[in-house]
């Protein structure tokens, strides 16, 4: 996911990337543990991995639009 973060948002310094990897693990346990415990899918399923991505990204796009800064990032 980190590798992710990094390509979808680069200039970021060492602690966003930090954060921003943490919050993805974050979305995708949430994916997972919602989705297992509502019987949507085992955790070995491929659709698990799937959620767990979508957590992630979900977590990552909120946590952007809630806390977004003023000036334009540094590249």
């Amino acid at each position: 996911m980190g590798v992710m973060v990094e390509l979808l948002l680069p200039g970021h310094t060492m602690g966003e990337l930090l954060l921003a990897m943490l919050l993805g693990v974050a979305g995708a346990l949430v994916a997972q543990f919602v989705g297992a415990r509502g019987g949507w899918f085992e955790p070995s399923d491929p659709a698990a991995f799937v959620a767990s991505a979508i957590g992630a990204i979900i977590v990552l796009v909120l946590y952007g639009l809630l806390f977004r800064r003023g000036h334009p990032r540094k590249r």
